[in-house]
């Protein structure tokens, strides 16, 4: 928005030549998305305390973990929508409003984060019986991947490279599913949501995570809108996605906003609200940029938790035991004796690792 209403008037005072670059405004996204974030932290608590969204543990969380988890109860949960506030706001001011990118990355956050709402809602009315159902989640996840794929694939500015899947490690091998696009869109959406949000079980965990994946997306999505970057790392150029990485910014400040007030102890949790958001805005970026099959290496934190829930669920059902003590993953280690703060560190230290490990695969091809 700054950059249509300010840029024009470069003529008249040439500082606002700035607008326009992109790393200018990422940064100015970045540092309005952190600040926005701190200041409505203590409003939004305040709040969500009047309204009693206080967030009830499972029995069987409360059972196996009472020692760590007891004071957990009645911390408001839904502080997803602080990050919203804390992203939506500064990509708007910051970014170009009129890029197709942007506007679908901001619509399926939105379309998550409204999900998440409503599942948070569920679970509080319900005092920790259960949110809306499996199917009813699931229905709105699919539904928003079809959306997605089928715009991705309708657009005309994208018909050149919108269903071709490039392969990591290799120079040129280069994969054109057609509408079969689509189906792979829905499986990164709603993977990529379900797995940030089974990461949010300890004070700052998913959103440490997340802000690293934040930050390698931002900076792909840079070189991939950037021809000669892209030529020079022989990655995909993809037109007009540098903006994204304005949008990445804002992500990154505004985690770092409520990481402010979810630092253990947390005094705000994120919710479906957050984590569902997160994680498809984590999804979309993948699409967005060509680097689909780069995200398991960009969330693997992701991935291992998403994978050790899966195990477990398998091997009880075929064997009748279990290969964690509890999962998701980062629950194993809390009952194997870990504190819950280092479980978090060492988990914000393997998920920096895997950002910087899938910032060198593009040279790696």
């Amino acid at each position: 928005m700054l950059y249509y209403l300010l840029y024009p008037l470069r003529d008249v005072f040439s500082g606002f030549n700035v607008l326009r670059y992109i790393t200018f405004r990422a940064a100015m996204a970045a540092v309005t998305a952190m600040l926005l974030g701190i200041l409505l932290g203590p409003f939004v608590i305040r709040k969500l305390y009047e309204l009693k969204a206080g967030a009830p543990l499972r029995k069987e969380e409360f059972f196996a973990l009472h020692a760590a988890h007891k004071n957990k109860q009645g911390v408001p949960t839904m502080g997803g929508i602080l990050i919203l506030i804390a992203i939506i706001i500064p990509t708007l001011l910051w970014v170009d409003i009129l890029n197709v990118n942007v506007a679908i990355i901001l619509g399926a956050t939105v379309w998550l984060g409204i999900l998440g709402v409503a599942d948070d809602l569920a679970k509080v009315r319900r005092r920790g019986a259960g949110g809306i159902s499996a199917k009813r989640k699931f229905f709105w996840q699919i539904l928003l991947g079809v959306v997605v794929g089928t715009v991705l694939v309708a657009l005309p500015q994208k018909s050149d490279y919108a269903t071709k899947l490039s392969i990591p490690f290799w120079k040129h091998p280069v994969v054109d599913l057609g509408v079969a696009y689509v189906i792979l869109t829905v499986f990164i959406l709603v993977g990529s949501s379900n797995a940030v949000n089974l990461t949010d079980g300890l004070d700052g965990l998913a959103i440490g995570c997340s802000v690293m994946a934040a930050m390698a997306y931002g900076l792909i999505a840079y070189l991939a809108g950037h021809a000669n970057f892209a030529r020079y790392l022989n990655i995909q150029y993809v037109p007009g996605s540098g903006e994204l990485s304005v949008f990445c910014a804002a992500m990154l400040g505004a985690g770092l906003a409520f990481l402010w007030y979810n630092a253990h102890p947390a005094q705000l949790f994120m919710g479906d609200t957050g984590s569902l958001a997160l994680g498809g805005a984590v999804g979309v970026m993948a699409i967005l940029v060509k680097k689909e099959l780069l995200l398991l290496v960009v969330g693997g934190i992701f991935v291992m938790e998403a994978v050790s829930v899966i195990l477990q669920v398998l091997s009880y059902k075929t064997t009748g035991k279990r290969i964690f003590l509890m999962t998701p993953i980062h629950h194993h280690f809390e009952m194997k004796g870990w504190p819950e703060t280092k479980v978090t560190t060492r988990f914000w230290i393997l998920a920096s690792v895997f950002a910087l490990l899938s910032l060198a695969t593009l040279k790696l091809q």
